[in-house]
C-alpha cells in the first residue's frame, strides 16, 4: 500500500468561483486502485477520485469543482448548504468537516485507511475507512460518527460517496447504468439503460452558475426484506470504453442508493436507511457513536460483466465467515419444492430418503411442517418449534431422523427463528418489548408477530429453541427462512428505521453465535427465496436460497444469473425432479446446479430405476466437479440471461485450464454457437460431462479471430449439457 502527501500544485491555479481553493492531495491504494483525497485548512477533505492503474488519472483539477466530501451527513435542523431537493448531497455538516487526522493499518494483508474529520460547529466526527487487498480492485468503504460534547440528531449518513464518474464524458447517453430487478421466483433481473433513458439529463444548468439538474436516478428497499424488488447493487459503465464501476450495499435490511448530476459531473451516494426514505432518524448523545452499514466500489478498465463478476466474487470470498461447508459443498435433498410442501409424515418421508440415498444424496432437510398437529394449520401458530406428535408415529421425528443417519445421510431442519405466530403460546408468555411495535401496537403481518432480537428475551427464546434441537437431533443442517416482509420497522426505543436496522445487525449477529456453539452446523440463509440476497447475509451464511421457483424450465435464467450477485459455492440452486419428466427435462434441471450448490427437490420417490440413474450420474459428475467450484471464476458464455431467452449458458473457470459450460436450451433454433475465450487456445478439447448420452451434441471449431468457437446441438427443447472445455 501507499500513502503519500503532497503539497497540492492545484492550488496554484488561478481560483475559480465555487470552487475549494488550495489545499493538499493525499494518495493512498495498492497495486491496482489508488483513491486521491483533497484535503485543506479551510474545505471538506473530498475523494477526488478512485484511479485504475489500466486507466489514466483523470484531470484532478478539472474534479475539484464537482467532488463531494468523503462523507455526506444530514442533521436534523441543519439541512443542505448551496442547493435543494431530494438528494442526499451537499449537507451542511458534511461541508463543515475539516480533516484532522489520517491512519493506516493493516490486518491479515488487508490495508486500511482511516480518515478522521471534525465538524467545528457541533463538534460531531466522522472517521470515514476504506480497505484494499492486495491485487484487488474492490474498495469497501463504511462511515463511523461520533457525537462531541453535544447531542446531534442524524437523518442521513452515507456509506460511500464518490464523485467525478462523469467527467469529460457525454454522460446522458454515453453512459450505461445496470441495474437488476429482484421479482420473487425471478430474480437476477439484470438490465441497461443509458442515464437519460433512467431519467437524468444535462440540463445545461450549469451554464449559468446552477448546480445541475437536481435530478437522480434512485434506487430505495424499504422494509425487512432487502432484495425483494432489487439487487442492492449497480454498475456503470462508459459505453465507449467499456469501463465499469460496480457497487453493492451490504444490509439485510433498507438500503438506498442514488446517481446524480452535478456540475456536469455525476456522483453516486450509497447508504442503508435514511430519514426521508425509511423512517430512520437516531439521536447521538455526548461520545455515543453510530456506525453505518459497509459498502463496496470496484473499478473495472475492461472484460465487462465477467470482469466485474470475478472481482465481487473474490471478495465476497474474502470477506465471509469462514466455513466448511464452502469447501465441501455436499448435495442436498430437501422436501419442501414440488414435494412434500410443508406436510411431511414419517409414511411420506421414508421413500423420499431411499431415493435421495440411492442417488447419493448427502443432506437431507425436512422443510416445513414438522412441527404440525393442526394438517396445515401451522402458519399463524409457530414459535414454539417442538415436533409433532401425530406426524412421526415410529419413534417420533427422532426416529425418522435416526433412519435418514441410517441411509447414509445427515439430517437438517427448517425453521422460522424471527416470527411468532398470532395463536402461539411464545406469543404470550415473551415480555411485549420483545416484539415489534408501531404507535404502541404489536405489529401483526399475515397472522405472525416479529420479535425483536435486540431483547434479550427474544434472543434467549431462539437460543434455548436451537440448542434444544441441536441436543436432541444432532443437526447437520439448518434452514432459516423468513416468509413476512415486516415494513418501515419498530419505534419501540427509538425510530421506526433505527429500530429495524439494530434488529437486522443482531439477527445476523444471532446467526454468527448460533454457528460458534455448534461448529458442525450449517445454517441456510432464505427469505421468500431469494429476498434476502444481500452482501451483509452472503458474509455471514454459508448457503444461501436463490429462489422459490417450482417450475424447472424457468430456473436457467435465475441460476445462471446469480454469480453476479452470490459466490457460487453460496447459491442454492433448485434441482426439481419426478417420474413424470423424461430423461432429458431430469437432466436440464439437474443441470441447472452443477456449476453452483445443488438443491434437489420434487418426489424423487417417483423416479424409475432408469430415472434414479439419470440423476445419480448428475450428481456424480457434481462431485466430480465441486472440489474446484469454491474457487472457479463464473462467466457468462451468452451474456447476461434474459428471462425469455431460448438459449442460456453459465461458465466457470476451473483451475488454470478448464472452462466448464452448461447450456440450456428451451426453445428456438437446435444449434447455437458460443465464441471461447482466447487463453483456452485455438484447439481445446470439449467434453460432454452430463448427461451420459450427449457426448456428439458438443464440438469445437476455429474461429477466423485465433479464438474457438462452441457449436451445441440440442434437438429437443428443454434439454441441456455439461461441457468441459480444456484449454
Amino acid at each position: 500500500m501507499t500513502l503519500t502527501h503532497a503539497s497540492s500544485e492545484l492550488e496554484n491555479k488561478p481560483p475559480t468561483a465555487g470552487v475549494p481553493q488550495g489545499g493538499d492531495v493525499l494518495a493512498w491504494g495498492n497495486d491496482c486502485l489508488t483513491l486521491h483525497i483533497l484535503h485543506g485548512a479551510h474545505m471538506a477533505p473530498r475523494l477526488l477520485t478512485i484511479g485504475h492503474a489500466q486507466l489514466p488519472l483523470p484531470d484532478l483539477e478539472g474534479l475539484r469543482r464537482s467532488s463531494l466530501p468523503i462523507v455526506e451527513i444530514a442533521l436534523a435542523g441543519d439541512g443542505r448548504h448551496g442547493t435543494a431537493g431530494k438528494r442526499h448531497v451537499d449537507g451542511a455538516a458534511a461541508q463543515r468537516l475539516r480533516l484532522i487526522e489520517v491512519r493506516e493499518s493493516e490486518t491479515h494483508g488487508v490495508a486500511r485507511l482511516c480518515l478522521l474529520a471534525r465538524d467545528p460547529e457541533t463538534g460531531l466526527e466522522a472517521t470515514v475507512y476504506y480497505e484494499l487487498a492486495p491485487g484487488s480492485s474492490v474498495l469497501r468503504c463504511w462511515t463511523e460518527l461520533r457525537a462531541g460534547a453535544s447531542a446531534v440528531g442524524l437523518e442521513y449518513v452515507s456509506s460511500l460517496v464518490l464523485s467525478g464518474l462523469g467527467h469529460s464524458r457525454d454522460w446522458e447517453e454515453g453512459m450505461g447504468l445496470w441495474q437488476a430487478a429482484n421479482p420473487w421466483s425471478g430474480e437476477f433481473r439484470w438490465r441497461r439503460a443509458s442515464l437519460a433513458e433512467r431519467g437524468l439529463y444535462n440540463v445545461g444548468m450549469v451554464e449559468y452558475e446552477q448546480v445541475g439538474s437536481k435530478n437522480r436516478i434512485a434506487l430505495t428497499s424499504t422494509g425487512a426484506w432487502s432484495t425483494a424488488e432489487h439487487l442492492p447493487m449497480g454498475i456503470l459503465e462508459d459505453l465507449a470504453t467499456g469501463t465499469m464501476l460496480a457497487w453493492q450495499v451490504e444490509h439485510n435490511g433498507a438500503w438506498h442508493y442514488e446517481l446524480g448530476d452535478r456540475y456536469n459531473d455525476l456522483y453516486l451516494a450509497v447508504s442503508g436507511p435514511t430519514a426521508a426514505e425509511h423512517q430512520w432518524a437516531l439521536t447521538l448523545q455526548p461520545g455515543e457513536a453510530f456506525t453505518t452499514v459497509p459498502s463496496a466500489v470496484a473499478v473495472v478498465p475492461a472484460g465487462g460483466i465477467d470482469a466485474v463478476t470475478a472481482e465481487l466474487t473474490a471478495y465476497r470470498r474474502r470477506i465471509r465467515r469462514p466455513h466448511t461447508d464452502n469447501v465441501e459443498l455436499p448435495v442436498i435433498y430437501n422436501d419442501f419444492l414440488n414435494g412434500l410442501m410443508s406436510d411431511p409424515t414419517t409414511a411420506k418421508e421414508r421413500p423420499l430418503i431411499a431415493a435421495a440415498s440411492a442417488v447419493g444424496v448427502e443432506v437431507f432437510c425436512i422443510d416445513a411442517g414438522w412441527y404440525d398437529d393442526e394438517n396445515g394449520g401451522w402458519w399463524d401458530s409457530v414459535g414454539e418449534w417442538e415436533p409433532s406428535v401425530t406426524r412421526f408415529p415410529d419413534g417420533g421425528l427422532a426416529g425418522l431422523i435416526a433412519e435418514i443417519r441410517a441411509a447414509g445421510m445427515k439430517p437438517g431442519l427448517w425453521l422460522e427463528p424471527e416470527v411468532v405466530g398470532a395463536r402461539s403460546r411464545i406469543a404470550e408468555q415473551l415480555p411485549a418489548e420483545a416484539f415489534f411495535v408501531r404507535s404502541g401496537q404489536r405489529i401483526k403481518e399475515w397472522g405472525r408477530y416479529q420479535l425483536d432480537l435486540r431483547h434479550p428475551a427474544a434472543k434467549s427464546h431462539l437460543d434455548g429453541v436451537v440448542d434444544r434441537l441441536m441436543a436432541d437431533f444432532d443437526l447437520a443442517y439448518l434452514k432459516l427462512d423468513y416468509n413476512v416482509d415486516i415494513g418501515a420497522g419498530t419505534d419501540l426505543n427509538g425510530a421506526t428505521g433505527a429500530g429495524l436496522l439494530e434488529h437486522n445487525r443482531a439477527y445476523l449477529e444471532w446467526v454468527s453465535a448460533v454457528m460458534d456453539r455448534h461448529p458442525g452446523l450449517t445454517v441456510e440463509g432464505c427469505a421468500a427465496g431469494g429476498s434476502r440476497t444481500d452482501g451483509a447475509s452472503g458474509a455471514v451464511f454459508p448457503i444461501q436460497s436463490l429462489t422459490d421457483q417450482q417450475d424447472f424450465v424457468k430456473t436457467p435464467p435465475i441460476s445462471a444469473a446469480a454469480p453476479l450477485a452470490i459466490a457460487p459455492e453460496q447459491s442454492g440452486v433448485w434441482a426439481s425432479v419426478d417420474g413424470s419428466m423424461g430423461d432429458e427435462q431430469l437432466a436440464f434441471s439437474i443441470a441447472s446446479a452443477l456449476l453452483s450448490r445443488v438443491h434437489l427437490g420434487g418426489r424423487i420417490d417417483t423416479l424409475s430405476p432408469g430415472q434414479l440413474g439419470v440423476i445419480r450420474a448428475g450428481l456424480d459428475a457434481y462431485k466430480a466437479l465441486r472440489a474446484d467450484i469454491s474457487s472457479s471464476v463464473p462467466t457468462f458464455p451468452l451474456g447476461l440471461p434474459g428471462w425469455r431467452d431460448n438459449w442460456i449458458a453459465q461458465g466457470a473457470r476451473l483451475g488454470e485450464r478448464t472452462l466448464a459450460v452448461i447450456v440450456h436450451r428451451r426453445g428456438g433454433e437446435e444449434q447455437q454457437s458460443i465464441d471461447l475465450p482466447a487463453w483456452l487456445g485455438e484447439h481445446p478439447s470439449a467434453t460432454v460431462a452430463y448427461p451420459p448420452w450427449g457426448a456428439a451434441d458438443a464440438i469445437v471449431l476455429p474461429a477466423a479471430a485465433g479464438a474457438a468457437v462452441l457449436n451445441v446441438t440440442l434437438a429437443q427443447e428443454n434439454s441441456a449439457r455439461l461441457i468441459l472445455l480444456h484449454a
